[in-house]
């Protein structure tokens, strides 16, 4: 499955202007990167992969639509995927994004 040109539409839409933003196509969806971290991705699975402080991903996990990631068959601490349709307001995009872009934004750049 590709990944939903319409959702990467709205994530440019709604990522504050000025960030050392790059998109990169990866694993069949478009990530966006601040400073080389991904902040958030467009999945070829549907929805969103979102980059969250490690310490919340348990809370956060338990947000309508949202589960922690999972990775070469196991828990990913600090990533989460986000079903579309829990990203389909504006309001809603906005509150995941803005996480994936305050951890992104936390780490050192590469």
């Amino acid at each position: 499955m590709a990944y939903d040109a319409e959702l990467a539409d709205r994530v440019r839409e709604v990522i504050p202007l000025g960030l050392d933003l790059t998109e990169q196509r990866m694993f069949g969806g478009l990530a966006f990167l601040l400073g080389g971290n991904m902040a958030v991705a467009v999945s070829g699975q549907g929805g969103l992969l979102v980059r969250v402080d490690p310490e919340q991903t348990d809370r956060l996990a338990d947000r309508k639509g949202a589960s922690i990631a999972i990775m070469r068959g196991r828990p990913a601490t600090g990533w989460l995927r986000v079903e579309a349709d829990a990203v389909r307001t504006k309001r809603q995009l906005q509150s995941w994004v803005d996480l994936g872009v305050a951890q992104a934004s936390s780490l050192p750049a590469k």
